[in-house]
């Protein structure tokens, strides 16, 4: 349809009941002068363009883990500014986040997610099971798409009162410790697979580490849900001398609650926990968003998303990255979950499967 000068195209006329309007007469009705009419009629026009804009971009929904609402945010400002450079068009990300297993069984539920972008290979493994992400999955992505990784430290209250250096500090009587619940979040799962580590680095077979990491978790007041019910049940209940959470963490904890609030505290073992994302076909091939999903996902790997990570303290693959933020990423002896639980798949129905070892150190308070 050819339009007067006079004239603005109502992008949805439907929803207007009409396909457009007659801006000359509509302002000459009103007694409107002709400067002004141009200067309403320019303005008319672009709030209209960007309304279209809006309405037709598409959005893409990324389900996450807890404690990566922070990075996400970040990186999704970045990545919307990245594509609409190379491709023209706007997009809107959205984002989710909760504990890793919830959010996982959330979108095998129905949550439409366009990517998930998880702390632990068998959440993304689970909803591969269910057909709802490709069997594939960790070979869609470099390193086992894994774009960055992180490890457990322990977040004190400030100047350490308890004198708290170490995993066997977390054992000793008095000492309330604070750790997500290893069969909701990832955080749980990883802080758990780091206490065993670190007693097995020790010298202590199977059944020695059983007993360490069941001293822990005895000391545990309250399982938190996730990440960031962690963080809150610690700062903001002030319940725990002590939070294992991941590394990134105190960088959110700084921001939201000040510097000084807490010590970050490198126990000399942890464990490697790889970041792992994927494509939710289910959602994508319902929707036609898959060549927008692969995007949001390979632009992680880029030198200004690994540059996001490291300054949210997630370890980037880049080695030029982790020796730039030395000072975040401390030394600390990382052990891969082979190591001493062969995956994380064999780690889950060993350990925190229903009847697993989790189960049989800890008893719900």
């Amino acid at each position: 349809m050819a339009f007067g000068a006079g004239t603005v195209a109502i992008f949805g006329g439907n929803a207007f009941g009409v396909e457009s309007l007659d801006t000359h007469n509509f302002f000459s009705f009103f007694g409107v002068s002709n400067g002004m009419k141009k200067f309403l009629h320019t303005t008319l026009a672009a709030t209209l363009l960007a309304i279209s804009s809006l309405a037709s971009a598409q959005t893409l929904l990324n389900v996450s883990y807890d404690v990566a609402r922070e990075f996400y945010k970040d990186y999704n400002q970045a990545f919307v500014a990245h594509y609409k450079k190379t491709t023209g068009k706007d997009i809107k990300i959205d984002q989710a986040h909760g504990g890793s297993s919830a959010q996982a069984r959330a979108v095998n539920d129905g949550l439409e997610a366009d990517v998930v972008t998880m702390n632990t290979t068998t959440d993304i493994e689970f909803l591969a099971s269910t057909g709802v992400v490709a069997k594939d999955w960790a070979k869609k992505f470099p390193n086992n798409a894994s774009p960055t990784t992180s490890t457990m430290l322990f977040l004190t209250r400030n100047g350490n009162p308890k004198g708290i250096k170490d995993w066997d500090d977390l054992t000793k009587p008095g000492v309330q410790v604070i750790i997500v619940n290893p069969k909701t979040g990832g955080n749980g799962r990883m802080a758990y697979l780091a206490a065993w580590s670190y007693a097995r680095k020790k010298g202590m077979n199977d059944a020695g580490a059983a007993e360490f990491v069941a001293k822990i978790f005895k000391n545990v007041p309250v399982l938190a849900k996730g990440g960031r019910d962690a963080t809150t049940i610690f700062l903001q209940r002030n319940i725990g001398d002590v939070l294992v959470t991941f590394e990134s963490e105190v960088v959110s904890v700084d921001r939201e609650f000040g510097e000084g609030k807490v010590d970050a505290v490198h126990p000399s073992v942890s464990i490697i926990a790889e970041n792992p994302v994927a494509v939710v076909e289910r959602t994508v091939n319902k929707k036609g968003t898959g060549e927008l999903a692969k995007a949001y996902l390979n632009y992680l790997y880029s030198d200004e998303a690994q540059e996001i990570a490291a300054k949210h303290a997630l370890r980037p693959r880049s080695p030029a990255l982790l020796k730039k933020y030395a000072a975040t990423f401390k030394p600390v002896q990382l052990v891969p979950v082979s190591e001493y639980f062969g995956s994380l798949s064999e780690a889950q129905k060993v350990h925190f499967n229903d009847g697993g070892q989790f189960d049989k150190i800890y008893t719900v308070k």
